[in-house]
């Protein structure tokens, strides 16, 4: 059978490949076979690292620069996202206070910061910005976006009335929070957060618990935050008449999720559903032949609110065929539990991760893993999802 329109929807292959170099590879891979057969590559991400840019390339837009502080109060320079129309600001958390910023032996939540992406905000806001889609995946940090809110000009004070610095330390200090400092602009405007996790504020389940030890925290600094965090929601209910503990996906990125929402009115959204309504995949979608979604390692989780399960529900509604490739796959009976109608590995078995991680390699595994589904394809025509 003939294939003549394919969406190619994939996340990027963290420490490989981008969204864009990884949906090139598989359009290699097509034309191998369908030489003709209509390409669109919409690049995915789901509110972490690389969401700034398939924003920026999705509505034409242009990046901005500004000098900000990383998430231990280092200078560091960071972008942020303008749409084409000059409507919308895109601000990407990891640019200023993602994990990936800091050295293995730097991590520590007790001290990190999202002070910069504060600053990031306010310098599109100082530009006469007032709509923000902020992705807040990859954090580096368990402030509960006490850092970010400082830089907007709110003000936490200890017992003594002294300011405190915006980290995971400060949490269980705060007595009051001060708004008469903070920038009036805010009042106009609208933020949309992007976050691909549920996890409550506190708790076992919640920021601290379940994030902070892959951010550095140690068992006792695990306690140590879930209890500031837990001390802080408690406050914000009595002046602020706002239940954190109650609101699913307020422990995104050490909590943020929740603040944003309490302090600045955001509505905090799935990043996947987020993304594919601004890129029209729906749409696209209508009279497609097959979806190509993928990520580097595909594992359960990755069913989770994550890409690969926000593309197959597209793919669902619409009846279009989906299959997934990664570089790893972990989850022999998750497939077509979820709909898709199959996940493949791009490598091979005996290589080693390493190696299969260079650029040019993880090109060529793409590239051949999908010139042999194509050719399955042509001879024994679509998958079918059960």
């Amino acid at each position: 059978m003939e294939l003549h329109k394919i969406i190619l929807a994939l996340d990027s292959f963290k420490g490989s490949l981008t969204s864009l170099q990884a949906a090139d590879a598989c359009e290699q891979g097509i034309r191998k076979v369908f030489p003709t057969c209509e390409i669109i590559k919409l690049p995915i991400a789901d509110g972490g690292e690389g969401t700034l840019d398939t924003l920026v390339s999705a509505t034409g837009g242009r990046y901005n620069t500004c000098w900000v502080h990383d998430p231990l109060m280092l200078p560091i320079l960071a972008k942020y996202g303008i749409s084409g129309d000059g409507k919308t600001a895109f601000v990407e958390l990891a640019q200023a206070s993602g994990l990936t910023l800091l050295l293995p032996n730097e991590r520590n939540p007790m001290k990190t910061t999202t002070y910069g992406t504060g600053e990031l905000i306010r310098e599109a806001i100082v530009q006469g910005h007032r709509n923000f889609l902020v992705g807040i995946g990859g954090s580096a940090t368990n402030d509960a976006g006490t850092g970010l809110l400082q830089a907007l000009g709110f003000r936490f004070l200890d017992a003594d009335g002294n300011m405190l610095h915006g980290c995971g330390e400060n949490l269980h200090k705060i007595a009051k929070i001060d708004t008469q400092t903070v920038m009036p602009e805010l009042q106009e405007c609208r933020f949309r957060v992007a976050c691909d996790v549920t996890n409550p504020f506190a708790g076992p389940m919640g920021a601290a618990f379940v994030y902070a030890p892959q951010k550095g925290a140690t068992p006792d600094m695990v306690c140590q935050l879930d209890q500031g965090l837990d001390h802080l929601a408690s406050l914000v209910k009595q002046t602020c008449k706002f239940d954190l503990t109650a609101m699913q996906g307020a422990g995104a990125a050490g909590g943020v999720g929740g603040t944003m929402v309490a302090f600045l009115h955001a509505d905090l959204e799935s990043g996947i559903r987020l993304l594919a309504d601004i890129l029209h995949i729906a749409g696209h979608a209508k009279n497609a032949d097959l979806i190509i979604t993928g990520e580097g390692k595909i594992d359960r989780q990755s069913f989770m609110g994550k890409t690969l399960q926000g593309i197959t529900e597209i793919g669902r509604t619409a009846n279009v065929p989906v299959i997934a490739i990664a570089g790893q796959t972990n989850c022999p009976e998750e497939p077509y539990r979820h709909g898709i109608a199959g996940i493949f590995a791009t490598t091979p078995p005996d290589m080693p991760v390493g190696q299969a991680m260079q650029p040019d390699v993880a090109m060529h595994n793409i590239v051949e893993t999908v010139r042999q589904i194509m050719e399955r394809i042509r001879t024994d025509g679509l998958p079918a999802t059960e």
